[in-house]
């Protein structure tokens, strides 16, 4: 009589089914815990990465502990005793207990399938924005830009997004078809000035500081024509007038370069606020309050 038969006589109770049953569970438990321990030691210890660490373990803890559940349950329950239904049921433990990483990885297959945006490219995921900086299997990397600082400048942080994102985001890429964007500068004039000759010295400006890229935003379009649908009739800048409660305003629309935008800004400006204090006749708007008085003109 071995040792552990001599424990089963010993303790009548577990001499019993519900004895080997529990004996063989604790044994299983003690080997998955056992083969977790050699894993973290032997594999995880070598990656430095601290998210991938991160994210390893979790699939590594996930893994062992579906396979635990499965195994022992065998023991447990009859009704689980064939291979399909043990085969089954350890695919869908799996599929529940790592739903996210494998939709993050299904979107990593998407993304190098499809390419819908590149390491480089400047996009908009759902609510977030930025250049891609890094892109793995599990998330990307982003440079934020906008939040708080304007004209989509860089915040300086760094944010990551899971890849399954994009199965349930609208995604924008600023760079895809043409590294081109259509920016608009709102200009808003008194109605006693002469807006007409506003209307002349902002378009004047406006295709000053354009001409240099005309020709390249030509040649990008006929390029990226031969995939997408992407049509301009007019790629000059153009002025539009419209009337608002405080005065007469003119918006220049220019196209800029994705990353040059708050530049043409500025310089655009700049030149506005010269030209208009040459001219006496034309004077910058702002909200004001007029009072009359009955009888005085």
């Amino acid at each position: 009589m071995n040792f552990f038969e001599r424990i089963l006589n010993e303790i009548p109770y577990l001499n019993s089914p519900f004895g080997i049953k529990l004996i063989k569970s604790a044994f299983i438990i003690a080997i998955l815990l056992l083969l977790r321990l050699i894993i973290r030691h032997l594999i995880l210890k070598k990656i430095k990465d601290v998210r991938i660490h991160y994210q390893w373990r979790k699939i590594v803890n996930s893994v062992l502990l579906i396979i635990g559940i499965i195994i022992v349950g065998r023991l447990w329950y009859d009704g689980v005793q064939s291979l399909a239904t043990y085969l089954g049921l350890l695919s869908a433990g799996i599929a529940v207990a790592l739903k996210d990483p494998l939709v993050n990885l299904a979107g990593w297959i998407y993304i190098i399938s499809r390419k819908p945006f590149e390491v480089g490219d400047r996009i908009q995921l759902g609510d977030v924005a930025g250049d891609v900086i890094d892109q793995s299997a599990f998330e990307i990397s982003l440079l934020e830009i906008g939040n708080w600082v304007h004209a989509d400048q860089s915040t300086g942080r760094i944010i990551t997004v899971p890849n399954g994102k994009i199965f349930t985001n609208y995604l924008a890429n600023y760079d895809k078809g043409f590294k081109f964007v259509w920016n608009e500068i709102r200009v808003l004039i008194t109605f006693e000035s002469d807006w007409q000759k506003a209307k002349k010295i902002l378009t004047a400006i406006a295709v000053k500081h354009s001409e240099h890229i005309t020709t390249s935003i030509e040649r990008q379009i006929k390029r990226a024509a031969r995939k997408f649908m992407i049509y301009y009739q007019h790629l000059t800048p153009i002025v539009y007038t419209d009337v608002l409660d405080s005065g007469v305003q003119l918006t220049v629309r220019h196209l800029s370069e994705t990353r040059e935008r708050r530049k043409y800004t500025e310089v655009i400006w700049e030149e506005i606020l010269k030209e208009f204090a040459e001219n006496d006749d034309i004077d910058l708007a702002y909200p004001t309050t007029r009072f009359y008085k009955l009888g005085e003109k």
